[in-house]
This record gives structure tokens, C-alpha cells and sequence, in this order.
């Protein structure tokens, strides 16, 4: 996947950007800001130096089967939670970044398609995230989409997926929506996209049900 252009930093009356230099230039662009910012007692802060990880705009979605009361969920390996000293398979909404000029919606059905062989015919927004706000300008749309749901073994794995130009192995599996909302109720689930969607799931799915189980 090429490098992505990181967008400029926007103006803001409450911060002034006194230097920013690339450190990094990979994938991901690493760069080290140095600024300052007004504090609440109204005064200009000293110049503070940040490293942010340029990551820019992203998307997940929530696959939910109305009519079977399932979701869909990927799990794969993530070598940055073995770092953090947890399990390193994860699992997660089907997500990624969205190239350069690329709608989000759209960028939403590639990675569907890519991580899920799925396709959705409704989405609906749930709400746009900052992951990581200490480090990194990653801002996500987070969706739920309505989808077919992928016959599973006994097991629940209804397959594998991913985009092998990336190196991609995710492993497809269908939960009931009851067994995959109480995992995320239990604290169970460490990537928190996917608990938040589990969660807003949880709030809505009534309504959802009815909305959705019409063609």
C-alpha cells in the first residue's frame, strides 16, 4: 500500500504551531510538532514538543444480520497487542484507512469486501472516533451495516479473508448477537472499536431488528 499524504494541520485561535518537522517517512509519517496551545486560565502555554503519528482518517463497521440476530466479526493477528502483553489475536470490526480523496462509505464497502467477502445494502453511521488522541490524528467513522450472514461451522468460523497483497490472514466468524454483546459487556473484547459498536449495538438493536428485517 503506497504512503498516504497526511493533511496539513489546521488553523486554530487557540493554537500556534512554532515548528513541524518529518522524523519518519514510511507507510505512516511520523512528525515532531512543536506548539503551543492556550490554557484554561487564558494564557499561552510554553512551546511543547509532541510526536504524532500521521495515520489520518479511517473506517469500521458493525456487520449485523437482522434476521438471523447475528454479527460478523475477523479476528487476526496484531503484533502491537503482544507488545502491550495481551493476546495477540484479536478480535475486531472489519475496518482500514481510507485512501486519498476516497469517500468514506465507499472505502467502508472495499474493506467489508476485502476482510469479509460481504457486501452490505444499508449502513448507518454510529459516530466518528479519535483512537488514539495522545498520539496519533487517526479519526474514525464508525458504522453499522446491515449484511447476509456467511454460513458458519458448528464453531461459528464461516471462513478467511484479507487482502493478500498486505499480508492479510483474518479468519471469519458469525456470533449470536447475545454472545457477542455480553463478551464486550465483560470487558472482554481490548480493542475498543469493537466494543463501542458492540455496545451501541446493544442500545439499538431493537429497533434495528424492526427497521431492518423489511427488504
Amino acid at each position: 500500500m503506497p504512503a498516504r499524504t497526511p493533511r496539513p494541520i489546521p488553523a486554530h485561535p487557540d493554537a500556534i504551531v512554532e515548528s513541524q518537522e518529518r522524523a519518519w517517512s514510511g507507510r505512516y509519517a511520523v512528525d515532531v510538532v512543536r506548539f503551543r496551545h492556550r490554557r484554561f486560565d487564558g494564557a499561552m502555554s510554553d512551546v511543547r514538543a509532541w510526536e504524532l503519528w500521521r495515520r489520518g482518517r479511517a473506517v469500521a463497521m458493525v456487520p449485523y444480520d437482522p434476521v438471523t440476530d447475528c454479527v460478523v466479526l475477523i479476528e487476526q493477528f496484531r503484533f502491537p497487542a503482544l507488545a502491550a502483553g495481551i493476546d495477540p489475536v484479536l478480535v475486531e470490526l472489519p475496518a482500514g484507512l481510507i485512501e486519498d480523496g476516497e469517500d468514506p462509505e465507499l472505502a467502508m464497502h472495499r474493506e467489508l469486501h476485502e476482510e469479509m467477502r460481504l457486501e452490505a445494502d444499508r449502513l448507518e453511521k454510529i459516530g466518528t472516533y479519535l483512537l488514539t488522541a495522545g498520539a496519533s490524528d487517526e479519526l474514525l467513522d464508525l458504522y453499522i451495516g446491515r449484511v447476509v450472514a456467511p454460513t458458519a461451522g458448528p464453531d461459528g468460523i464461516a471462513g478467511h479473508a484479507g487482502a493478500e497483497a498486505e499480508g492479510e490472514d483474518i479468519r471469519v466468524r458469525v456470533w449470536p448477537a447475545d454472545k457477542a454483546i455480553a463478551l464486550a459487556l465483560s470487558g472482554a473484547v481490548p480493542n475498543s472499536v469493537t466494543t463501542i459498536g458492540l455496545l451501541w449495538l446493544a442500545a439499538k438493536r431493537d429497533i434495528l431488528r424492526k427497521q431492518w428485517s423489511e427488504p
